[in-house]
């Protein structure tokens, strides 16, 4: 892994996304839930094709401000950059945009775990 790695990922927002679908509000807006997830899609993008055989990342901690609110039918681009690499423990900036607004800012933190010793930790 290289510190400034970059991951995007990209959502038009539709109604299966906003606080309602997620019953995490009641208005009809990007939930915060799903725009966690596609912060974290940016992540693992910028990780595509860089793990050994028989590896993935799993998500430790995110931190997450949520700064605008956007409506169904909008474009939302998220880039997630790696910055750090300790050990097992990767460090990504991760920023969503709506055209110029910020639509959110975060810290993803993911450790790189072989799959089937962590999968074995599953009941």
């Amino acid at each position: 892994m290289t510190v400034g790695l970059q991951g995007r990922s990209r959502l038009t927002v539709g109604d299966d996304d906003t606080s309602i679908a997620f019953h995490s509000g009641d208005v009809p807006v990007l939930a915060t839930p799903r725009l966690v997830a596609l912060l974290e899609e940016a992540s693992l993008d910028a990780l595509a094709g860089r793990l050994d055989d028989g590896q993935t990342t799993v998500g430790m901690r995110i931190q997450i401000d949520h700064l605008a609110p956007t409506g169904v039918g909008a474009e939302v681009r998220a880039i997630a950059t790696l910055d750090a690499v300790e050990g097992r423990r990767l460090t990504f900036s991760a920023e969503a945009t709506e055209g110029d607004t910020p639509v959110a800012s975060a810290t993803i933190t993911r450790v790189v775990v072989e799959t089937s010793r962590f999968l074995e930790r599953v009941s």
